[in-house]
């Protein structure tokens, strides 16, 4: 790898980092200063990132067409501005619908600029070697929930929420934007010089992957799992509360779930050379399933939090490397950025649904009931990819 890759890469990784502490993760961190500050309900809250990530994946196929096109820097980049100039605007909002409206922006921000449509240019842009240079940038931008917890927390001490997500924006828009230009149009210039086309091959056959039943298992089993990260992810901290932990415990026990993602994508590194992605995968859900295990055990045996946050967060960040892995082996290479959009449209839905239907089922049942529904989710999940990757096994070669 030539030293000017390396540096691109660096920069991604750290605009990645950015933009997932800025938008994402900025939701949870700042969910129960919002739930103080409005004194809204929470399905009114949660109904706003809802719609953010609906928003999201209705951009995904769009923007993976416009990736193949040739103009993914320009789309990253912008989304990511556009992410934080919204984040900016969210500080002044005092009204439901204009808390609503920023984080509808904020959506199409995250459907330009997040996992999905950087995987997916980095696949084209860089080919086969492509998961080396994910694998790095996960393994930074794993940090982002670990930074963004204790900004969102500590900031509104001293200040309050606006002054965070002020924080937050700053960061997204003076540092993470222009890394993401550099790195993005690095690896753009060389597929542009490599490319011996002038369009990519199979431009016109892009919408051949709905018609496979293995697309759409996969699509049911990362869908599921979706559902029960983003549930635990965005009520991650009135859940813990909830259990008995302290505000401090409960901030702490978030923040851990990043570098818990990084542990695992060490181990997937040290492994993956004789480990095959459908072990990976499988062995995905599975610790996923006995994660919401250990959260349900917790509310008895509070040291089973700890198992809670390696298992979720080394499963789940390893799964961020293994999708765009599996789509691709299973899926073929050509027209890959809009596979990989169209891929993500319903993977996005499962995360905009779940912190609505988690609040839902909180004011049915309380977190008991939600944490019974989301380890179904998660096991209903693990059998829809194992049965697509039995089907898709024959055709490997």
């Amino acid at each position: 790898m030539h030293r000017t890759d390396k540096w691109a890469i660096a920069a991604i990784a750290i605009a990645e980092t950015l933009i997932w502490c800025g938008t994402f993760y900025a939701f949870p961190a700042l969910f129960v200063r919002f739930e103080a500050d409005f004194g809204w309900s929470k399905p009114a809250l949660t109904g706003a990132l809802t719609l953010a990530i609906v928003a999201s994946a209705l951009v995904s196929p769009l923007v993976g067409r416009l990736i193949d096109r040739g103009i993914g820097p320009f789309v990253l980049t912008g989304s990511i501005l556009l992410g934080g100039l919204t984040m900016l605007a969210l500080s002044q909002v005092q009204t439901l619908w204009q808390f609503y409206l920023a984080w509808t922006v904020i959506g199409i921000a995250m459907g330009g600029g997040l996992y999905e449509p950087t995987f997916a240019f980095m696949t084209r842009a860089i080919g086969p070697t492509a998961t080396r240079a994910i694998t790095l940038v996960t393994l930074v931008a794993g940090f982002a929930g670990t930074l963004s917890f204790p900004l969102g927390h500590y900031v509104s001490e001293a200040a309050s929420w606006r002054v965070a997500a002020m924080t937050y924006a700053g960061l997204i828009i003076l540092i993470a934007a222009p890394l993401m230009w550099f790195g993005a149009r690095h690896f753009e210039t060389g597929f542009r010089r490599a490319s011996t086309s002038s369009a990519p091959k199979g431009l016109h056959h892009g919408s051949a992957h709905l018609r496979s039943a293995t697309f759409w298992l996969l699509a049911a089993g990362f869908t599921l799992i979706a559902i029960n990260h983003g549930v635990i992810l965005n009520h991650i901290l009135p859940l813990l509360r909830e259990r008995g932990f302290d505000a401090s415990s409960a901030v702490f026990a978030a923040s851990m779930i990043g570098p818990m993602q990084v542990v695992g994508r060490i181990a997937m590194m040290l492994t993956a050379h004789r480990t095959s992605n459908r072990a990976i995968v499988l062995a995905c859900f599975s610790g996923i399933t006995l994660a919401t295990l250990a959260l349900i055990a917790a509310a008895a045996v509070p040291l089973f939090v700890a198992g809670f946050v390696l298992l979720q967060g080394a499963c789940f960040g390893v799964m961020s490397i293994a999708k765009p892995a599996i789509t691709r082996e299973s899926m073929g290479a050509t027209n890959f950025g809009a596979v990989a959009g169209a891929l993500a449209a319903p993977y996005l839905l499962g995360i905009a649904v779940a912190p609505f239907f988690g609040s839902l089922v909180w004011e049915f049942g309380g977190y008991d009931t939600v944490l019974v529904i989301i380890l179904l989710a998660a096991i209903a999940g693990g059998v829809c990819v194992y049965l697509a990757t039995r089907r898709m096994a024959p055709r490997r070669t």
